[in-house]
């Protein structure tokens, strides 16, 4: 049984520096900083802050120092003394490299950028950034904090079996004869175009499947494949000249949208939409394949019989085609690096072309340079392949839950009712104690080291409440802001996790056991009794 005692605690004064965090959040980065990240900081600071104890009565973590007043038997707190770990890594690193590591924590003109999942948003950029600025040390210039990511229509979870395990994809893809790095760039590409950047997003294989076959394939390698092949074909293997008195507006717009590419994808990379700037890439072959289906020099090599002057529009399409694959492997070589130095290998041009001070040159390939024999970039992913990670999928979940069963004692292992079980009668005055009224939820958050709650604020019209309800495995915090509900307004203050929880929130659960809101289905006004 839980016993109450006397302890003290050392803390953070976080109330204390509320105005300098509204200020350099949300006024200072309101333009910058995501939406997301900007909106769980205003709901903690909207609902007041409060000093957050650093220290723990626990016998394992980093103990305080035996001289603090009051540390006897303390240790830190991990997300107070954990981010303390990336400046004392840092120095670590000096230390081992002969490097000063001051300029990296306190040199104004260092960038210090926290990159982070969503649960982790208040510790960097709110409760991490009050340390540093109580020891001299720089702010981070940006918090880019990505949502969730789910796998084939629910969460993911190692203990349930529903995971990708990385040995498994590179057995399954990588180490296959027709695998190798290409499958490595494939599943870099998916999962950049999928990044959960400001909202949840979804693994699916169907999904990796079309990312890989419609794009990596149709549209990146088939115009690389087609520039190299026509080139070989159509002139002697060899990057041909430019005719400067045959160039049209088609050929003056690919270069234009070339130079305009890497504009857009520095600007989209330093905004941290690295999605954004991945589909900067596909577009600028898309637009590629476009130039040189309307050019069409294969159709136009038909006419060099009757007019050998001809060549030169298909010199200048091809010309301009290969000096865009060039520039192709440029800009795609932050995402898929081995199908950028497999370009730089058939271009027979060496790595440090891409280097992205060379991004946008029209003249990275030289007139009269012989180029390799084309080969593919990325294969097809077939549907057969997306079966069977699927069903490898199901089977895993199926198997860890056969597994829980067996652990389990004989009497907690029960199959669920087929019919909702109805409980025994009441009187209509049993029924008519419970006060139920409308709530609209104004706030929410994970409660620390809770896996299953949520703390929600609601209101109820004439009050708001603090409700500590077991949803966080159903709902994301950020999702249910906003949200109708119908709480059990006079149910005794019962404390959970430290928090004391004011009502009860109303709801359902299907038979998979997935919860559902039980609201009005239109809004209505906050306090509404429900009878």
């Amino acid at each position: 049984m839980p016993t109450k005692k006397l302890t003290t605690h050392w803390f953070l004064p976080l109330d204390k520096h509320e105005t300098f965090l509204r200020e350099w959040i949300l006024t200072e980065h309101k333009d910058d900083w995501k939406v997301n990240v900007l909106g769980q900081c205003k709901s903690w600071m909207d609902l007041g802050l409060q000093g957050r104890a650093v220290t723990r009565d626990l016998d394992w973590g980093v103990p305080l120092p035996k001289d603090v007043l009051g540390g006897e038997g303390k240790v830190l707190y991990v997300w107070f003394d954990a981010p303390i770990g990336y400046i004392s890594a840092t120095k670590q690193w000096a230390i081992d490299n002969n490097k000063d590591w001051r300029p990296y924590w306190e040199d104004k003109d260092t960038k210090l950028v926290h990159f982070i999942g969503k649960d982790n948003i208040v510790f960097h950029a709110i409760i991490f950034p009050v340390m540093l600025k109580l020891h001299g040390n720089i702010l981070p210039d940006n918090v880019p904090s990505n949502e969730f990511m789910n796998l084939e229509g629910d969460k993911m979870s190692t203990s349930r079996g529903w995971s990708i395990e990385m040995d498994d994809y590179i057995t399954d893809f990588v180490k296959k004869e027709n695998g190798g790095d290409q499958m490595v760039d494939a599943l870099r590409y998916y999962l950049t175009q999928i990044a959960p950047e400001t909202k949840d997003s979804e693994f699916t294989w169907k999904g990796f499947q079309d990312a890989v076959n419609s794009e990596l394939v149709a549209i990146f390698g088939n115009f690389v494949n087609r520039a190299m092949v026509l080139m070989h074909k159509l002139c002697g293997g060899k990057v041909p000249p430019l005719h400067a008195d045959v160039l049209d507006d088609a050929d003056k717009k690919m270069f234009e949208e070339i130079l305009q590419t890497k504009t857009n994808i520095e600007n989209l990379v330093e905004g941290y939409k690295f999605r954004d700037a991945l589909y900067e890439v596909i577009d600028l072959a898309r637009k590629g394949n476009k130039y040189m289906q309307d050019k069409e020099p294969w159709i136009v090599a038909k006419s060099l019989g009757e007019n050998p002057g001809n060549q030169k529009l298909i010199d200048n399409s091809l010309h301009i085609s290969l000096q865009l694959c060039a520039n192709l492997a440029v800009f795609i070589n932050p995402f898929l690096p081995f199908a950028a130095k497999k370009m730089c290998y058939l271009m027979k041009v060496v790595d440090k072309m891409l280097d992205w001070e060379n991004a946008g040159k029209p003249k990275l390939l030289s007139v009269g340079y012989s180029l390799r024999a084309p080969e593919l970039l990325f294969r097809k992913i077939e549907d057969e392949e997306v079966k069977q990670q699927v069903e490898k999928l199901k089977n895993k979940k199926a198997q860890m839950e056969n597994n829980e069963k067996e652990k389990a004692p004989a009497e907690m292992v029960s199959p669920a009712p087929e019919e909702a079980v109805v409980k025994g009668s009441i009187e209509f005055g049993d029924f008519a104690k419970i006060d139920l009224k409308v709530g609209t939820i104004t706030a929410a958050e994970k409660v620390e080291k809770a896996d299953k709650l949520l703390k929600l604020e609601v209101d109820l019209g004439t009050e708001k409440r603090t409700i500590v309800s077991g949803i966080a495995q159903h709902f994301n915090a950020e999702d249910i802001i906003g949200k109708q509900v119908v709480v059990v307004a006079n149910l005794a203050p019962r404390k959970m996790r430290g928090i004391e929880s004011q009502g009860m929130i109303l709801m359902a659960e299907d038979r998979s056991g997935k919860l559902h809101f039980i609201n009005t289905g239109t809004v209505i006004d906050a306090g509404s009794g429900v009878s």
